[in-house]
This record gives structure tokens, sequence and C-alpha cells, in this order.
């Protein structure tokens, strides 16, 4: 494949067939192939102005040059100072470069004429440098910086990432090792620089990934439109290579491929596993690692979410966390890409869950039984749509609206203060009450017959100190609610239930809680499809829609009177049967924004 990235980065091969595993490392330093310097360095980016010009050039990194002054001595220590000439700048130009310990990459154009306007590249936004030997004799080296900034076009309604290369060409001296050691000295201090600064929380332990690091990257081709591969080599692929982070890419042939290659494979050569492909890749792979012997050690190895399907929920919701605007498609998958490459990880939630027929599952995203869940297993069938699908799913639901019944049951965050719910709504109580509809007794769905089948190492798995068997009620200080007949009942414990769905705009990676919202029977479908247009912009709350109940909880239980519809976990199907979960806080470990 043709490369597309400045000298010295050279872009892994991936897969070529879905049956091959691929191995890949991109190096630190390289030959620079013939043609690529004008073809990777670009003009200058839009200009981030300074308050003073930079000062005290050394051309090619040794001679002041003309246009410029000493620097000043201010709060921005300068760790590095050169001036180096801009490869593929129309006509030549030399920059005077500083280096400063705030981060920035400050830039100056220099010459005959007087000193042009500095720039500035915030390391921040750095992902990657890289240095080596110039291919033409001669004793040339040169080091070239990645970027991707958030810039604007006139095109563009918010700011999105776009990739920004800039390749200086040194030669200070008249031997090759030290034009190049020098280049390597500007490369290794910047690539220190860009480094994310670990966030301080108490309670909260944040983690890098090591460089140089090696990473597994599970992808599934049938995801979304069935454009992830397609992606993967077009986007990921070169921004890997760019930041030096090697990659072994595993393409899946079949259902629960992932989860059989986590289960049973020696992870210990990776540093972290991303999933290319929907939430249902990432569900696989959750609970494939909590069915390893080693599960304890095995769930802590940073995963990654890389959005290649239609829902992409947890990518949508760690765009959230970074205080970044909505993206969709290339742009959330290139926020992401970049979240891995800076290689910041932090800890996340897992939900345990328990099934009355035995089943332990582990979810990092929702649970659902109603209307939201249909809506997720009917469109499944228009995925090609991608993200449109389910707004033709919700159209078909609306049709033929159905009601739920059951009891829902919940321990509340906080159980001394009262529970969020819409104005006017009836009290909840803590009874256990015989249920009824329409003045006729129901019942519960049959408990397990003793001897179920239980999962592997169940012995071992973390217990659940919230939650009572079966057969037992919810204990006297958890809340029930007094209605029986439901539209939707959904525990969320991210902000976004959809890329365009903005369900608990609160919610945090790790904040110990389930976002739980039910809506009651008796809403029209108006309202209904009023409620779903108001989650584009995380608003539905504010519509003070008396059906509409949310409450953050610790744990809950779901025991439906019949088996109507299909459950969801992380948007995965499950059969209709009494189900209880609680939080488990800070569980697994997610690659993230700072």
């Amino acid at each position: 494949m043709k490369p597309e990235t400045p000298p010295g980065v050279s872009r892994g091969q991936g897969a070529r067939s879905p049956s091959r595993r691929c191995r890949s490392r991109a190096p630190a330093a390289g030959a620079v192939p013939a043609g690529a310097s004008l073809a990777l360095a670009l003009a200058l980016p839009r200009q981030v102005p300074l308050d003073r010009p930079l000062n005290e050039p050394a051309m090619e990194g040794a001679q002041p040059g003309p246009g410029a002054s000493p620097p000043h001595s201010d709060s921005a220590e300068v760790l590095l100072h050169g001036v180096f000439a801009l490869l593929g700048a129309a006509p030549k130009a030399s920059y005077a470069l500083s280096l400063t310990r705030g981060r920035e990459l400050r830039m100056q154009r220099v010459g005959s004429a007087p000193a042009g306007p500095s720039a500035a590249l915030d390391l921040a936004d750095c992902i990657g440098c890289a240095a080596g030997r110039e291919p033409r004799p001669g004793p040339a080296a040169y080091f070239s910086v990645f970027c991707y900034p958030f810039r604007k076009g006139w095109w563009d309604a918010s700011p999105s990432r776009q990739r920004l290369a800039r390749t200086f060409r040194v030669c200070a001296a008249q031997e090759a090792e030290d034009n190049l050691k020098l280049a390597e000295t500007w490369a290794g201090k910047i690539r220190e620089l860009a480094a994310p600064r670990i966030p301080r929380q108490e309670g909260v332990t944040w983690g890098l990934l090591p460089r140089p690091c090696h990473i597994l990257v599970l992808l599934n081709p049938q995801s979304g439109t069935g454009h992830a591969l397609q992606l993967f080599h077009s986007l990921v692929q070169p921004m890997l290579a760019e930041a030096d982070v090697a990659f072994t890419l595993f393409v899946t042939e079949r259902p629960n491929h992932a989860r059989e290659l986590v289960r049973a494979g020696d992870l210990s050569q990776w540093d972290a596993v991303a999933v290319l492909a929907g939430d249902g890749l990432l569900y696989e792979v959750v609970n494939g690692l909590m069915e390893r012997e080693d599960w304890q050690a095995a769930i802590k190895k940073p995963l990654c979410t890389l959005p290649g399907g239609s829902g992409n929920a947890l990518s949508a919701s760690i765009n959230h966390y970074a205080g970044n605007t909505q993206a969709f498609r290339k742009e959330l998958l290139t926020n992401c890409t970049y979240f891995l490459c800076k290689g910041l990880y932090a800890p996340m939630d897992l939900v345990s869950l328990s099934t009355a027929s035995g089943k332990r599952l582990f979810s990092f995203l929702s649970f659902g039984w109603g209307f939201i869940s249909d809506v997720d297993i009917a469109s499944e069938k228009y995925r090609q749509l991608g993200n449109a699908r389910f707004t033709v799913g919700t159209i078909q639901q609306l049709a033929g609206l159905k009601v739920y019944k059951g009891r829902l049951s919940y321990l509340p965050m906080e159980t001394s203060s009262s529970v969020s719910s819409a104005p006017g709504s009836p009290s909840e109580q803590n009874s256990h009450h015989v249920p009824c509809s329409n003045g006729h007794p129901l019942h519960i769905l049959p408990q397990p017959a003793p001897g179920a089948p239980e999962p592997p190492h169940k012995g071992s798995w973390p217990e659940d100190p919230l939650l009572v068997p079966f057969d037992q009620p919810v204990p006297k200080h958890w809340t029930t609610v007094p209605e029986e007949e439901f539209i939707s009942i959904f525990a969320i414990y991210q902000s976004h239930v959809g890329a365009d769905f903005t369900m608990a705009p609160t919610a945090k990676l790790h904040d110990g809680s389930m976002h739980l919202f039910y809506l009651k029977a008796g809403v029209s479908r108006l309202g209904l499809l009023r409620i779903f247009l108001a989650m584009e912009k995380g608003t539905h709350l504010d519509l003070n829609c008396p059906h509409l109940h949310y409450v953050p909880v610790r744990a809950f239980r779901l025991e439906p009177f019949t088996s109507t519809g299909l459950m969801t976990v992380d948007g995965e199907p499950l059969a209709c049967e009494p189900v209880q979960g609680q939080v488990h806080n800070q569980f697994c470990s997610i690659i993230s924004g700072s």
C-alpha cells in the first residue's frame, strides 16, 4: 500500500482476508520514501497568535539567523531551540522552533525579510514524532510531527480533529550521525511533552499505556454498514503508525469468535485490546475475559472501543466525557483512535446481571426490556442503513406499541433522599404486593428448577452482596414501583444509548450507578415520539412527562409476569425472564480522554 505518512513512519499492513492475523510495528525511524517530503509537508496551519515573537534562532540548529531577537524570559521555559527548513514548503522556508515546557512547539518564519507571524502547535494534540535520515545522499536528517488539532472549516458545523503533519530538515553538522542525533533529540522531547498528563482524582486510578506498546485489534467486518475493515486500513492503521503503536489485527468470522479468542488466548503479549465494531463485540470481549481462569488480571487489561457499528454507544459516551461535541462516523472514529494513540485509560464500572435460569452476565452499557429493546432488535435487519436503522425501527414499533407487565424494584443510590421522577407522579413504595392487572392476579415467571447449569468459574467470580436469591423478596429498604404496566424499562450506565441519543448526560465511566429509566403505560404515541426526539440532545427529562421516571440506582430486580418480548444486554438479545443486577465500581479499564 502506498504510504501517506511523512518520512520515517511505516504504516503496518493489516489483514488481507478475514481468516488471517496481521502483525505490524511502526518503526520510530526509517528511510524517507522518494518524493515523500513534498507530499507530506504542507503550508503552515491555521495559526495560533502568540503574545510575542520567537527569538534567538539558530540556522539548521546552530547559528542565529536574521529576523529574530533573543527570547523573552517568561513562564514558558524554552527546552530546545533551533532553526530548521520546513520540507515541502514552496518557496523553501526556514522556521525558528522553540519547544517549551508549556507543551508548545512555537514556529516563526525567518529569512532576509522581517520575521513573519508566529504560530504554535499544541503538543496535547500530538500523537507522535519520528526521526530519521534523508534518503538522498548527504548528511541531513529530519523529524516529523503528527498532530490532530480541532479545526473548523467553512463547511463544518463544529470543529473536528484534522490531521496536521510537519517535517523539518536537520543539517546543522557535517556528520550524518550528529544530525540524526539532533533530530532524535527533538523527536524524543516532543514525544515526552506530548504524553498525556495522568489526572489526579481521589479514589480513582488512571493509567498510561507503555511506549512502545503492542495492541490486539479485534474487528468485525460485518458491523454497521460493513466498512469496518476499510476504515481500519484508511484511518486507524495510519494513525497507529504515526503514534508508533504496533498492532495485531484479528478479523472475526462468526458470532462469539472474539469471545473464544480472549477466553483461551495468551493475552500477555498485548498491552491493550481494541475493538473496531459495534458495542456487541465489546460485550463478547468483556464476557470472554470474565470466563478465563485468570479473570481477575485479564479484566484489568485496558480495553478500547473504536466505532465501526451502527450504535456505537460507548464510543459516543467516551467522546462526550472528554468534553467533545457530538460526533458521528469518521469524525467519531478519529476521536476514539486519537484517544488510543495517546494511551490514557480510566477505570470503568461493570454491572453484574443474574437471571432466574442461572445465567451470569457482565455488562458495560445497558439492560433493557420493552420499547427501546424492541427497536434495537427489530432494526437489526436494517443495519446497512447505519444509525438510520433506529429511526426506521422506532417508527415500526410505534405503530404496534406494546405494554409489558412486570414488577420493578431497585436500590436507590441514596436511600435517604427522594427519587427523581416527573411531577405529579404517584409515590413509590417498599411493599411486596400481589401483582394484578384489571383486577385479575398475575404470576411471576417460574423460577429455575434446582440443578440449573452454572457458568464456568462461578465460584471465584465477584459476589453481588446487594442481591438476594430470586425465591426471596427484595430487601425492605429497596423501592418497589407500584405500577406494573410499562412501555419500557431501561438501565444505562453510560451517557449515550447511541451515537445520537444522549440518554443519561450526567453519567460517568466510574460513578458507581445505573441510570434507571422506566416509562409507564398510558403515554401516547406522540408523547413517546417527543421523548425520543428530545433524547438527541439529552433534554427528554425537561419535557416533564408524567409517565417517564428516572432514578440513579445501585441495584435492581425486574420480574416479568409474562415472557413478552426480548430483553437486551449491551444491545444483545436475552430471553425474557426475571433478572437482577448490581454495579461493580471501577471493575475494568477503558481507553478514554482526560
